[in-house]
């Protein structure tokens, strides 16, 4: 079906993702990650970067979510982030619901 929910999009407009700049080419570092935020990679085949509050973590859903992750990937990730294997619409449904809380 190609309609969206109205939590999705408020959820992409919550969400700060983080974009890389131009000059800088297109290494993403912590030095771009805002105080009491950590970066998220989130996808199942092409992850795209999300910048989180830190307080998600105490959310018991959220944790949830990070189980699932470390079982499919562990701490050792390549992108030298935190890596969450799920569908992007499924990761900003859940964001949506953290920050109605």
């Amino acid at each position: 079906m190609g309609f969206r929910l109205p939590s999705v999009i408020s959820a992409k407009k919550l969400l700060q993702r983080s974009l890389s700049n131009s000059s800088q080419g297109a290494s993403n570092n912590l030095a771009d990650v805002p105080k009491g935020y950590f970066p998220v990679y989130v996808g199942e085949s092409e992850k795209q970067r999300f910048v989180v509050p830190i307080s998600f973590l105490n959310q018991p859903a959220f944790q949830d979510l990070l189980s699932a992750a470390e079982e499919e990937f562990g701490f050792d990730h390549p992108m030298g982030g935190l890596t969450i294997p799920c569908r992007q619409d499924a990761f900003l449904d859940l964001i949506s619901s953290l920050k109605a809380l």
